[in-house]
C-alpha cells in the first residue's frame, strides 16, 4: 500500500476530513485485551474514583490511536505516518451508560517539511465534551 495524496496537491492549512470515535466501557474492555494494559482505572469505576479520578477514563494509547486514524484515513497508508506524537492533557472519562463518551478529532496540513522526502506536518486536535483531550499532535506523512 502507498500514500494516495499527492505531496504537490497539499498546501499548508489542508484540512483533512474530521472524524468522531465514540468510546463506550466495552470499547476499553476490548482495548484492554488487546493491549494487555489491565489498569484498573480504565474498567473500574470505584476504583478509578479512588484514586482521584472522575470516573473510568479511556487509554491515553487508545486516544492517540484512534486521533490518527483521521491521517492513516485521508492519505491511505498508515505506513506511510513516518512520526507521530502527543501529550495527553486530559482524560478521556467514559460513564457507564450506552453513549459513552465522544472524541471529535479535526486535523490540518500544518507545513510542507521536506520537498525531496514529500513529507508535510500534520497538527491534530482531538477534543471531548468541549475538553481539547490531546496537546502537541503532530504527525510526520510521507505523500506520493
Amino acid at each position: 500500500m502507498a500514500a494516495t495524496v499527492s505531496y504537490d496537491d497539499v498546501e499548508v492549512g489542508t484540512e483533512l476530513p474530521a472524524a468522531t470515535f465514540p468510546v463506550t466501557r466495552a470499547t476499553l474492555v476490548r482495548y484492554a485485551g488487546a493491549s494487555g494494559d489491565f489498569n484498573p482505572i480504565h474498567w473500574n469505576e470505584k476504583f478509578a474514583k479512588e484514586v482521584g479520578l472522575p470516573d473510568v477514563i479511556a487509554h491515553g494509547m487508545f486516544t492517540m490511536a484512534e486521533a490518527i486514524r483521521v491521517v492513516t484515513d485521508w492519505v491511505g497508508d498508515p505506513a506511510a505516518v513516518v512520526d507521530y506524537g502527543v501529550r495527553f492533557t486530559k482524560p478521556v472519562v467514559v460513564p457507564n451508560d450506552d453513549a459513552g463518551a465522544v472524541v471529535e478529532v479535526s486535523a490540518k496540513v500544518a507545513a510542507k517539511l521536506d520537498d525531496e522526502a514529500r513529507q508535510v506536518r500534520v497538527d491534530l486536535t482531538a477534543v471531548c465534551d468541549g475538553q481539547k483531550v490531546l496537546g502537541m499532535a503532530r504527525a510526520v506523512v510521507a505523500l506520493a
